[in-house]
């Protein structure tokens, strides 16, 4: 990762690197070499382009736009110890922390946590953040209340069910474990805002991760995750957890933002996000 300003101030947005893309099975280790160092370079253009929807203190679910205050899956955090795992600049933890959570941010990018430090420092809302992967939680066993992902580490880890078995770990009996994820069946196509995203191209089953190499290193720079809605049941089930909601939330009629995939053409049509909430018995 090339030198940076310790305080998080953005610099100026690198090139995309040609890559080749390629469907093959991927180790945990190899998902976390890539991912990790992908998300270093891709964090500043990620929140130069996205920090002003997400807010500096503000918990979005998704690029439907649809916030935590509107559809409460965390139910009540005021109070309560509340673990965020993929927490970037920490924009939902600072929200949590401003309704009375008691919060910590865990990320695997450093260059996103660099820039939870700027976000804390210019707002004055300070999010406790550590550097770590969601395979190996750095906690105590039964030492929080919630744990929630907004679209972060879930679909950027190999060993799912590690990381679903650490969450039970941390989580108090009762505890809340809440996640956002592209809806599963957004895999079956193209990753295009357009119309031609609309068009079923490949089997909803296909489990085969999708994988970015780099042209220029012949390394896998970027690592992406797919399991089926019964996937995720049978995980959460498995690991102890009852499963409370599955919201797929509708594209808002005054959202005419396109993020990647995600448009008003598509969302109007098929769902884009699939939010999971479930206790722990």
């Amino acid at each position: 990762m090339e030198a940076v300003d310790p305080t998080g101030a953005p610099s100026p947005v690198p090139p995309h690197r040609p890559v080749q893309v390629e469907r093959r099975p991927v180790s945990e280790e190899e998902s976390r070499r890539a991912n990790g160092p992908d998300w270093d370079r891709y964090a500043d253009e990620y929140q130069a382009t996205h920090g002003s929807f997400l807010g500096d203190i503000g918990f979005v679910w998704g690029p439907e736009g649809h916030t935590e205050a509107e559809l409460r899956v965390l139910r009540e955090v005021s109070g309560r110890d509340v673990l965020e795992l993929g927490s970037g600049a920490g924009q939902c933890s600072r929200w949590v922390r401003s309704r009375g959570g008691r919060v910590i941010g865990l990320d695997l990018s450093h260059r996103q946590l660099q820039h939870s430090r700027r976000i804390d420092e210019a707002t004055g809302v300070a999010v406790p953040s550590v550097q770590a992967t969601a395979t190996a939680l750095p906690f105590r066993a039964a030492s929080f209340d919630v744990v929630f992902c907004s679209f972060g580490a879930l679909q950027f880890v190999s060993d799912i069910e590690v990381t679903v078995a650490e969450v039970a770990r941390v989580l108090r009996p009762g505890g809340r474990f809440a996640f956002s994820i592209t809806h599963p069946t957004r895999w079956m196509f193209p990753d295009d805002p357009g119309r031609e995203g609309l068009v079923a191209s490949q089997s909803y089953w296909d489990r085969t991760p999708y994988v970015e190499v780099d042209d220029a290193t012949g390394e896998v720079s970027y690592v992406e995750h797919h399991r089926t809605l019964g996937d995720w049941v049978a995980l959460l089930a498995g690991a102890g957890f009852r499963i409370t909601d599955l919201v797929e939330p509708e594209w808002p009629a005054d959202n005419d933002r396109v993020w990647g995939g995600w448009s008003r053409t598509r969302g109007v049509v098929t769902p884009g996000t699939a939010i999971f909430a479930a206790d722990l018995a």
